[in-house]
């Protein structure tokens, strides 16, 4: 499979079968280096409702009827809008023909802010294992370090772990660093850092600080696995 990081926390896994994107914030994603009328997934996986990660979801899987794979009161918002879901929750795993998913915890928060200021509750946030062609991809969503962080890396054969390092409204390198040594992944890619100001971070730094294998992925580049 192919895998491409587009910037904050979008990244897109292309299936022999299936496109595959997690967090479709593009719009409004200076790092991004795709125009949104070129996203066009089968799926779409949310971890939570903020605007830098269910960003463009609703234009892109309304115009390519895109399934919509989100936590329960997320899946609900989009569902009310006409769109295709597919609910879950924390804990929860599902079987699909071209692959299999599982949220997982994180420790942040959830919500939509529409046009008009309205503040929407959109339920827990999560991060997600995504099991495609016999490898297994960990999207921590945003979310702190949290020591069950063990549990996924015990209980999980993670392949490709993307994990936030841009502090202030998640995990900092040190904190990130820690969580890619208990989830013990093939390789760690680090996300959510350098969109904005206020969550500049050193990549390569990261990578470099990290005792298994890094690598950092700028926006629009890929790793085949």
């Amino acid at each position: 499979m192919k895998i491409t990081f587009h910037g904050q926390s979008a990244v897109e896994v292309q299936t022999k079968t299936h496109s595959i994107w997690i967090d479709p914030f593009i719009s409004g994603n200076g790092q991004a280096v795709i125009d949104v009328s070129d996203v066009k997934p089968d799926v779409i996986l949310l971890t939570h409702g903020h605007s830098d990660h269910a960003g463009d979801a609703e234009q892109i899987a309304r115009a390519n009827d895109s399934l919509i794979i989100a936590p329960f009161e997320l899946a609900n918002y989009f569902a009310a809008k006409g769109l295709n879901v597919h609910p879950m929750h924390i804990g929860g795993g599902h079987q699909f023909d071209w692959g299999h998913v599982k949220l997982t915890q994180a420790f942040h928060g959830s919500s939509i802010t529409e046009e008009d200021g309205t503040v929407i509750y959109t339920g827990m946030p999560a991060g997600l294992l995504l099991t495609v062609e016999d490898k297994t991809i960990y999207h921590a969503g945003d979310t702190a370090l949290f020591s069950d962080m063990k549990l996924i890396g015990e209980r999980n054969n993670v392949d490709v772990a993307f994990l936030p390092i841009g502090d202030n409204f998640t995990m900092g390198p040190d904190d990130a660093a820690l969580a890619a040594e208990w989830i013990g992944a093939n390789i760690t890619i680090p996300m959510h850092y350098n969109t904005f100001p206020l969550i500049e971070q050193d990549g390569h730094k990261f990578v470099a600080s990290l005792k298994g294998e890094g690598k950092v992925l700028e926006p629009g580049q890929s790793i085949e696995r």
